[in-house]
């Protein structure tokens, strides 16, 4: 294989609301942080030890409007992009860099009633209805056991 690979996939929690920056040709770049969370056992000491990494995620157009629309501080999300890393100056002058996923697919994972469930951010978006508890919805079975 010559080529090479930049893929990520997080399953996290919001720790913030969306943030929209909008510019003069109507674009904008939505940006939230991920918390994601490892939980393991320590051997040594028999405890649970649980780690928390924070991820910057940055969102373009469309993507980044819906997210602000249908997305809060705590909600389950599925994020699929890129890492970039961006180098900025900072008041000193100072280099400065940023580690952010670029978004390019994202799926809603919490449980509320009209949200779109899965979206390329590259293409149209369509809005399903996700059946809530109070709304089961029954299945038939042509299994045999």
């Amino acid at each position: 294989m010559s080529g090479t690979l930049n893929k990520v996939m997080l399953i996290g929690h919001l720790g913030d609301e969306v943030k929209i920056h909008r510019f003069e040709d109507g674009g904008c770049v939505g940006r939230f942080p991920l918390a994601t969370n490892e939980t393991y056992m320590n051997k040594q000491t028999n405890e649970r030890v649980s780690n928390t990494e924070w991820h910057n995620v940055v969102l373009r157009n469309k993507a980044a409007e819906i997210c602000e629309k249908y997305l809060s501080k705590g909600d389950k999300v599925y994020i699929e992009g890129r890492i970039k890393t961006r180098k900025w100056q900072d008041d000193k002058g100072n280099d400065r860099y940023s580690t952010e996923i670029n978004c390019t697919e994202f799926t809603f994972l919490s449980n509320k009633n009209e949200i779109p469930t899965q979206t390329d951010s590259s293409s149209s978006v369509s809005e399903k209805k996700v059946e809530s508890p109070a709304d089961p919805v029954e299945e038939t079975d042509d299994l045999p056991f």
